[in-house]
């Protein structure tokens, strides 16, 4: 009675999101206690005189392994903990797996300092040259997908291949939109209901998976809510602010001409309306990129269609 009862509180919730449920409660801003698919170690880092750590899942292949690493970074609205799918795929194809939380994100901490591609993709390197690891392939989802854009054109030497899968940033927006400060978007913030900011998260979700939501999908929903309950709110609130900026103050799109290791762009095809001829775009940008469009699918293809999304990251890999 008491599982039927949750599944009818879970479908109640996706059926109407305008309320946040009462049954979250407050989270850690640095996600202790959202479940990660693997241990998580750490890379102490100083940033912008700040003692900081860099999150991370170091993962082993199963069965033989290939001889290579790949990188997982990932989206706007997540951490390493979305990739599960991934990580069991790549693995037991024989691939050691490493995936940061970058500093701002997941069990990252969380310094108010200026976020920028650069840093992230300097972060990242340091990171694999403390694993040893000199040579990677590079997949980035969404914000991720940036993030691989500028690794690949920032460290050829060390990008075996990359891997953009649905990238936002697809165009330079600073002629397009007004400049919002900081301060400005941590007010609109602050000054939000509980549940204005549940309604925001959960559209922010829905529209990844455009007629294909599905209930398990509210906890992601609940992971970006959870920390709004904390007395830390207000530092993750700003932190936000500041990296929610990042498409505009550091657009990549003048970094896919620059990339040289053997290129894929992928994504789901419903993932905006003018996707298909932005991702074209990029595709025909990168030197010798190859592009693959899913089908009905929106913006996380691994969630949504995982059979067909890994069925051409491998093959791409395995060329």
């Amino acid at each position: 009675m008491r599982i039927l009862l949750l599944c009818l509180a879970t479908a109640l919730h996706a059926q109407d999101p305008a309320t946040a449920p009462k049954d979250v409660k407050p989270g850690s801003i640095t996600y202790e206690d959202v479940p990660y698919p693997y241990p998580v170690q750490y890379l102490p880092l100083t940033l912008y005189g700040q003692d900081v750590r860099m999150a991370y899942m170091d993962v082993p292949p199963a069965g033989q392994p290939n001889g290579r690493t790949i990188v997982l970074f990932h989206g706007m609205n997540f951490g390493g903990f979305y990739f599960e799918g991934p990580i069991e795929t790549l693995r037991n194809a024989g691939f050691r797996v490493v995936v940061p939380d970058q500093i701002g994100f997941g069990r990252s901490s969380k310094p108010i300092i200026p976020y920028n591609f650069h840093d992230m993709a300097a972060n990242s390197r340091k990171l694999l040259q403390s694993l040893g690891i000199s040579k990677a392939v590079i997949f980035g989802h969404s914000m991720g997908g940036m993030l691989a854009a500028r690794f690949a054109s920032s460290y050829p030497d060390v990008t075996e291949r990359v891997v953009i899968n649905n990238p936002i940033g697809l165009t330079d927006v600073r002629w397009d939109r007004p400049w919002r400060t900081a301060d400005e978007a941590y007010k609109a913030t602050m000054q939000q209901t509980h549940d204005q900011q549940w309604r925001a998260f959960y559209a922010n979700i829905q529209r990844y998976f455009p007629g294909a939501w599905k209930p398990e999908y509210e906890k992601y929903v609940r992971i970006l809510y959870a920390p709004t309950l904390s007395g830390d709110w207000p530092r993750l609130a700003m932190v936000r602010a500041i990296y929610q900026q990042i498409t505009y103050l550091d657009p990549v799109v003048y970094d896919w001409a620059h990339i040289r290791s053997k290129a894929l762009v992928i994504g789901g095809e419903m993932d905006g309306e003018n996707f298909p001829a932005l991702a074209r775009h990029i595709a025909e940008t990168i030197p010798g990129a190859e592009l693959v469009l899913i089908p009905k699918v929106g913006h996380v293809p691994h969630l949504q269609a995982p059979d067909a999304f890994y069925r051409e990251l491998l093959k791409f890999l395995n060329q």
